[in-house]
């Protein structure tokens, strides 16, 4: 049996019908053939994740090319330092 891959969009419809209540787990499950642990995986992921969605901490939201910046720029810095220490321990 290969695994199957869901998409964060399926997922995301899948979290949202069983947040409404308006079916039952098994039905919600047997409606998107997946199983029953899975939709409470997937809602139960959602539901930790959601406090993150509303805090303080996020309101200085960069943008994925400054996080890759930072990273690069990271880097370059921490590889200044060792090509100093190899010439200096070249010396």
């Amino acid at each position: 049996m290969t695994r199957r891959k869901f998409t964060s969009k399926f997922k995301t419809k899948v979290v949202l019908e069983a947040l409404k209540e308006r079916s039952t787990t098994k039905e919600i499950a047997q409606r998107f053939e997946i199983s029953v642990q899975q939709v409470n995986l997937w809602k139960r992921e959602f539901l930790n994740e959601a406090e993150v969605l509303f805090s303080k901490k996020t309101t200085s939201k960069k943008s994925e090319a400054e996080l890759k910046e930072e990273r690069l720029l990271k880097v370059i810095g921490q590889q200044k330092i060792e090509l100093d220490f190899l010439k200096n321990a070249l010396r």
